[in-house]
């Protein structure tokens, strides 16, 4: 593919808080996701698709429309990889390593191992380690590889003119059909003082080099209790304020509850059901809050925010293309197509399930419906989730109030890891497996796992969902003795268990006895 000389100047990486301290690690990183002496393509001729953003759903459908063959134009304006390579997953779940390694440690004389006394975490080097397997990992989204797969990757602001025009930074793209694929950022309450300090979200934690002393995180959803967790075992004395009761509050209570227990055994002070909340800044940041009728006034050396996601949809100039749009995101309908025919849109831009995982899907969809007139419905895609604490939290398909709601007849199995031999082995027995059934029949309608591994456990019970086996099937699945999976293939026993009625007891008894 030839270059040429871009129309207007590239926008200056060097102080994006991904690319924070600018050690070796964070240039190698910027070298690929935002190269420095990048040159934007001169287009010619029309492209099958225009993809704005980078992130996991832009990636997917630009390398999977060109390996068909489609003429593809991607278009970024900060750094390809998205929130999960930069400030998301990848980051966080290096952390979160880092932190579990730090427990383990800790926890040694549980199992008869005795550490030398004076062991301590060197947060630099946590977060160095991370940094470096950041950009380890970062080739596989770089603009070089999106180049090599023969799509054209433009790096500026990209505005739509017409319904077949975007403009990038002065350079005119026309195209067939557009995908908005421009992710989301991190949301912040109007708390009153916010305007005051200089607080942290998930787009500037990952630069932190010093352990803060002192740690203070507004939300205890996924993002706050993850990382509330991860500082509160590197060393950190954590104060984790949520306006709900308890942690997780979109999850099973049982499970949540579960994580609330780790959480407090980890050192983690909650404050849920936080009212008043305040942020001063007086001689540094503090956090003042009511909450179960006491009232707190907390010093803290550095503020996580982390109370949700907005869509980033501004700047785009939508209105001219007839896209809507609101608080929520892009409007689109089953097929992931816009209020205009021509753009679609996927992953955090349009979606209530602000995943990765789910934003790979999505961009498939797309694929298939923007180039080859094809009918898939987001709506048919089983998504699975997972909240990376220790233990993890997974869920997958409805919860009970939903099913509730929707005067769906259910009956649950629940699984202890207290009765699974090998979590009691590994001293992770303190977790679950809930499987909600269509009453009457072993029809996974959802399910809930809270154990060490849980992400990966629910994998079956999502694979078993969107095939459409039933509980009966799980239960007769040979797994290997002893696994922390034996808890689900448990549930298929307990299901089968009930299909023994006493009249078919009785009828077997009646058999055994003539066939003596």
């Amino acid at each position: 593919m030839t270059q040429a000389e871009p129309t207007a100047k590239i926008m200056d990486m060097t102080q994006h808080a991904a690319l924070l301290p600018r050690d070796e690690f964070n240039q190698e990183l910027e070298s690929n996701v935002h190269p420095p002496q990048w040159r934007n393509p001169t287009p010619t001729g029309r492209y099958n698709l225009v993809v704005i953003g980078a992130g996991t759903a832009g990636l997917v459908t630009a390398a999977g429309a060109a390996g068909l063959g489609a003429k593809v134009a991607l278009v970024e304006r900060a750094l390809m990889g998205g929130d999960c390579l930069n400030v998301g997953c990848v980051p966080s779940k290096a952390i979160i390593a880092a932190a579990r390694t730090a427990a383990a440690v800790q926890g040694a004389g549980d199992f008869g191992v005795n550490v030398p006394s004076g062991a301590s975490v060197d947060f630099a080097a946590a977060m160095e380690r991370m940094r470096r397997l950041r950009a380890r990992i970062s080739p596989h989204d770089s603009a070089r590889r999106f180049q090599e797969l023969g799509v054209d990757v433009y790096f500026g602001e990209g505005r739509f003119v017409d319904s077949g025009t975007l403009d990038v930074s002065g350079t005119r793209l026309q195209f067939k059909r557009a995908v908005i694929a421009t992710g989301s950022q991190a949301g912040v309450s109007q708390i009153p003082g916010f305007e005051s300090i200089d607080y942290l979200t998930n787009e500037t934690l990952f630069s932190l080099t010093e352990l803060p002393r002192r740690f203070g995180v507004i939300g205890a959803g996924p993002i706050g209790c993850e990382m509330a967790q991860a500082f509160a075992r590197l060393g950190s004395e954590v104060f984790l304020v949520e306006a709900e009761h308890g942690v997780l509050p979109r999850e099973e209570r049982d499970g949540a509850e579960i994580v609330q227990r780790a959480l407090a055994r980890d050192g983690v002070k909650l404050l849920c059901c936080g009212k008043s909340l305040q942020i001063k800044n007086n001689s540094g940041i503090r956090l003042t809050v009511e909450s179960h009728g006491h009232s707190y006034d907390e010093p803290n050396d550095k503020l996580l925010v982390a109370v949700g996601r907005i869509p980033n949809v501004e700047g785009m100039n939508l209105e001219a293309v007839g896209v809507e749009y609101d608080k929520k995101g892009v409007k689109v309908n089953d097929h992931l197509q816009t209020t205009n025919p021509r753009i679609y849109a996927a992953g955090d831009v349009c979606s209530p399930y602000q995943f990765t995982h789910a934003a790979d899907f999505m961009a498939r969809i797309v694929i298939q419906n923007a180039l080859f007139m094809g009918r898939a419905k987001a709506s048919r895609l089983t998504i699975p989730w997972c909240t990376y604490t220790s233990p993890e939290l997974a869920h997958v398909g409805l919860y009970e109030h939903e099913a509730n709601q929707k005067e769906i007849e259910t009956e649950s199995f629940v699984q202890e890891f207290r009765g699974v031999d090998r979590a009691v082995l590994d001293g992770e027995d303190d977790g679950l497996v809930k499987v909600l059934l269509k009453k009457g029949s072993d029809r996974i309608l959802g399910a809930t796992i809270v154990a060490p591994h849980a992400g990966d456990l629910i994998a079956e019970i999502t694979l078993a969902m969107t095939h459409k086996l039933g509980l009966k099937k799980i239960g007769s699945t040979i797994h290997p003795y002893p696994t922390q999976a034996e808890a689900v293939r448990k549930l298929g026993d307990s299901y089968n268990r009930t299909r023994l009625t006493p009249l078919v007891k009785k009828m077997l008894a009646a058999w055994l006895r003539w066939t003596r």
